[in-house]
């Protein structure tokens, strides 16, 4: 029998019928928690300083504080909790600016309940979840001036696991080279990857001997 803690979530939305209908969803799932409701982005930040959840749900249009001004106070204060944002707005510069400032998924509202469902498990487990057609905005977004400010974007130990993935390292030797796990590593990679708007390691790495200063 696994003994794998639940995915703890808080709810991030204006509407109430969205809240609810997303606690009704996940209540029926023996491995989530619904551990709060945020109305407003206030609230949100508020209630992940003190439930520390595992996962965020958060639209992007909030009253007050905005998703984005969230993502944003949420790095601020060193908070761990990641982020997938559920929204109806639909624009490719809210898909690259959220991914930038650290969200872990981007997908919509429309998005089928058992697919919503298996990316909180991925988004908790590091992985980084996109809807298709935020995928495709991230590649559209990309050229040289969008490159420079995903490097922007990039935390400092994010450059130094983006420039052994230009040596062609493994996760397994960057690991050892940056004395961290590789759990760790694999979630530095994915958000990277997110980051900049690439598809897999390859890109990024010809992505680094390009922009990266040498």
């Amino acid at each position: 029998m696994s003994t794998r803690s639940k995915v703890t979530v808080l709810i991030a939305d204006d509407h109430p019928v969205v809240r609810q209908g997303l606690q009704v969803l996940l209540s029926l799932q023996d491995d989530i928690e619904v551990v709060g409701e945020a109305a407003d982005g206030d609230e949100a930040v508020e209630l992940t300083a003190a439930l520390t959840p595992d996962v965020i749900l958060l639209d992007l249009r909030l009253p007050g504080l905005d998703g984005l001004g969230v993502l944003a106070d949420l790095r601020e204060r060193g908070l761990a909790t990641r982020v997938l944002v559920l929204t109806s707005v639909t624009d490719s510069a809210s898909v690259t600016l959220a991914m930038r400032a650290g969200a872990a998924g981007f997908l919509y509202k429309d998005i089928d309940p058992d697919a919503l469902v298996r990316a909180l498990r991925l988004v908790r487990d590091g992985q980084v979840v996109l809807a298709p057609e935020a995928s495709a905005a991230l590649v559209r977004a990309r050229g040289r001036a969008d490159a420079v400010a995903g490097l922007d974007a990039l935390t400092a130990r994010e450059r130094e696991v983006l420039a052994q993935i230009a040596e062609g390292r493994t996760n397994r030797q960057i690991a050892r080279l940056l004395e961290m796990s590789e759990k760790t590593v694999k979630t530095h990679v994915s958000s990277v990857l997110a980051k900049l708007g690439v598809a897999d390691r390859t890109q990024a790495a010809l992505y680094a001997v390009r922009n990266l200063p040498r």
